[in-house]
């Protein structure tokens, strides 16, 4: 499937129609202006906005959404569906004291901004993208989570109706071939009806869907001189998506593309598996995770490893949990090494267990160029930190990436044939590492680098001025 529509508007009047990459690590909007395709700065002077989210309370997100709908019907609704959360947030300004023009909820950089300078007061979510097709919510968590995205879907939207000086009416939403790799079906409908639902909220009239890495395809294709079969790797922040597309000169102009897409392959594994296993081999030791006990056991692993898997629903919860703090209070009594156990409570206490993994990945984009670089942890304790060089996380990221090229093999094997080149995008797509793994399974072809953040918003700005023409 190529792009599927998932609502239509009854009228087609005037059209605003703009690319959306709703991304797991950032937010891009992109139009189309003189026939060539133009990202607009959503996020100060840059085109692409963090995906993060930063309210001073839960529920005030619930509030935030209720208080931008404009619809009276769909307000109406929402209030309806939304009253108990509503009703808490009203009692937390009532306790809290925070008036109602206060600013309480805070999107992109502005959100990891509040995160940063005040992480144990609020509610943060970062990439909630990653969490739309776990396995196993109840219908409140996937309220929550609607009410998340389309927080989010509102403030790029009316960021780009600033800059344009027009209302967005048609959009062409990016999505991962599989938003998890269990239950896959049941997970991508979940995920598309979630992503559906905000973006109905956030006042988008006709949507429709396109894989990421044929949007990226599509980006890469308007510069090919000649037909070319290419390999697409996008690696994401929370996917990895491969594509095997026959494209060029003779390809592009036609509507229907079905057939020139011979393979294609995804699974939820991402830059932020990466950033997970820096985080956890490398760090989380800083906090005691390699500690033994006064019987000579080892320390248990498995609340430093919740501590970092931050696109894990269940693993945050269980990390926040009273059970954590009661296993944790009774390690305290049984370490050899109380210092480091005390670091890594307080830690959790002041939730900076995100931050910890955004410095991983800080590291990540840095060891793309540099053959050192030191993780400074100095906003938790001073002078803390430690040096990680490349050959070192090469070795911590050897799961997931062993899944990444599992994933461009199996593309590979049902398109029947090898690319004539291959190319890459994402942010983890820089990565010399992956590079390396790649040319050791497919010797010499080509790699192509695209704008790593850029492609596939770009391809879906093309594909939603088709569709939607």
């Amino acid at each position: 499937m190529i792009a599927c529509a998932v609502f239509r508007a009854e009228s087609r009047g005037s059209r605003m129609i703009t690319g959306f990459d709703f991304g797991t690590s950032n937010c891009a909007m992109g139009v189309m202006k003189d026939g060539q395709v133009q990202l607009l700065n959503i996020e100060g002077n840059k085109a692409f906005m963090p995906s993060t989210l930063y309210a001073l309370d839960r529920e005030f997100i619930t509030e935030h959404v209720a208080q931008q709908l404009t619809h009276e019907e769909q307000r109406a609704s929402f209030l309806k569906e939304r009253a108990n959360a509503l009703n808490r947030a009203k009692r937390v300004r009532q306790e809290e004291g925070f008036s109602i023009d206060e600013p309480s909820v805070f999107v992109g950089q502005a959100g990891l901004d509040e995160y940063f300078a005040w992480p144990g007061e609020g509610y943060f979510v970062k990439s909630p993208k990653s969490f739309l097709g776990a396995s196993g919510l109840q219908a409140a968590s996937i309220a929550f989570f609607e009410d998340v995205v389309t927080a989010m879907m509102m403030a790029v939207k009316s960021r780009s109706e600033a800059i344009l000086n027009d209302t967005i009416t048609h959009t062409v939403i990016g999505r991962p071939v599989n938003f998890q790799g269990l239950n896959a079906e049941q997970s991508n409908a979940q995920a598309i009806a979630i992503l559906t639902a905000a973006a109905k909220r956030a006042g988008f009239k006709d949507v429709a869907f396109l894989y990421e890495p044929i949007g990226a395809a599509l980006s890469f294709e308007q510069g090919l001189e000649q037909d070319k079969t290419v390999l697409v790797m996008d690696v994401g922040g929370g996917t990895t998506d491969c594509a095997m597309v026959r494209m060029g000169p003779s390809h592009r102009g036609n509507d229907d593309r079905q057939q020139d897409f011979i393979g294609h392959t995804g699974e939820r594994i991402g830059g932020n598996d990466l950033d997970i296993q820096l985080a956890g081999q490398c760090l989380m030791p800083l906090f005691g995770m390699l500690s033994t006990l006064k019987n000579g056991l080892p320390m248990p692993t498995a609340p430093y490893w919740n501590a970092v898997r931050t696109n894990d629903v269940g693993a945050l919860a269980e990390f926040n949990g009273k059970d954590t703090a009661l296993l944790l209070k009774q390690l305290m009594l049984d370490t050899t090494e109380p210092d480091l156990l005390q670091r890594f409570i307080d830690l959790r206490n002041d939730k900076q267990n995100h931050h910890v993994v955004r410095s991983a990945e800080q590291a990540k984009i840095a060891l793309s160029s540099d053959l050192e670089h030191w993780v400074d942890l100095s906003y938790l304790e001073a002078d803390l930190g430690r040096d990680v060089n490349r050959a070192q996380y090469a070795k911590t990221i050897q799961r997931p990436l062993q899944k990444m090229i599992a994933l461009m093999q199996e593309a590979i094997h049902q398109a029947g044939t090898r690319p004539d080149l291959i190319f890459i995008t994402g942010g983890s797509g820089q990565s010399p590492i992956l590079r390396a793994a790649i040319q050791s399974q497919l010797g010499d072809i080509d790699i192509v680098d695209g704008d790593h953040f850029g492609s596939v918003a770009s391809g879906l700005t093309v594909w939603a001025n088709r569709v939607f023409a």
